[in-house]
C-alpha cells in the first residue's frame, strides 16, 4: 500500500497539480539493489498518463481523434536512489511554452527527500503533423497557469 504521508511533507515544500503514490517493484532494481536509472522514465511517464485521465482525457482517446502527444526532450537530475519495495510519490506541474507542454516533475521518497527532478517537454501532432497543441491545451486549460 502506498505511503500517503509523503503528501503532507511535499505540500509544505511546493504545490503540485498532481501527485501519484507508487512503489518500487522487484524487477526495477539492478544488481546493486537500487532502481535502474532508465526506470525513472517510467516513474515520470505513468503519472503523466494518470494526470491526463484526471484531467478528463487519455492517450487512447486522444489517439482515436488523431491527436498524439510526443516527447521532445527529457532532462533528469538524479538526487538520491530508491531501493526495492520503497514507497515514493511522483509529482508534477504543467506549463506551456508556445507549442510545447512542459511537465516539471519531482519524485520524493517516503521520507520526503527529493529523489529525481525532471523537466519533460511534449509537443502535439494531429494526424501525424506537428501542431501548436491547442487541442491538448483545451483538456489541460484549468491546470495551465
Amino acid at each position: 500500500m502506498p505511503d500517503y504521508s509523503v503528501k503532507k511533507i511535499i505540500d509544505m515544500e511546493k504545490k503540485y497539480i498532481f501527485e501519484l503514490p507508487m512503489k518500487v517493484r522487484d524487477y526495477e532494481v539492478d544488481s546493486e539493489g537500487i532502481v535502474n536509472n532508465a526506470v525513472y522514465l517510467h516513474y515520470l511517464e505513468h503519472p503523466r498518463h494518470e494526470f491526463c485521465e484526471f484531467a478528463g482525457t487519455s492517450f487512447r482517446s486522444m489517439h482515436e481523434r488523431g491527436i498524439d502527444p510526443v516527447l521532445s526532450k527529457v532532462e533528469i537530475e538524479y538526487k538520491t536512489p530508491l531501493g526495492l519495495g520503497e514507497n515514493f510519490t511522483s509529482c508534477l506541474n504543467l506549463s506551456r511554452e508556445g507549442a510545447r507542454f512542459i511537465f516539471l516533475q519531482d519524485i520524493y521518497n517516503s521520507s520526503g527527500k527529493l529523489v529525481v527532478k525532471a523537466k519533460v517537454s511534449c509537443v502535439s501532432t494531429v494526424n501525424g503533423r506537428l501542431t501548436r497543441g491547442d487541442e491538448i491545451a483545451e483538456a489541460f486549460a484549468k491546470y495551465l497557469p
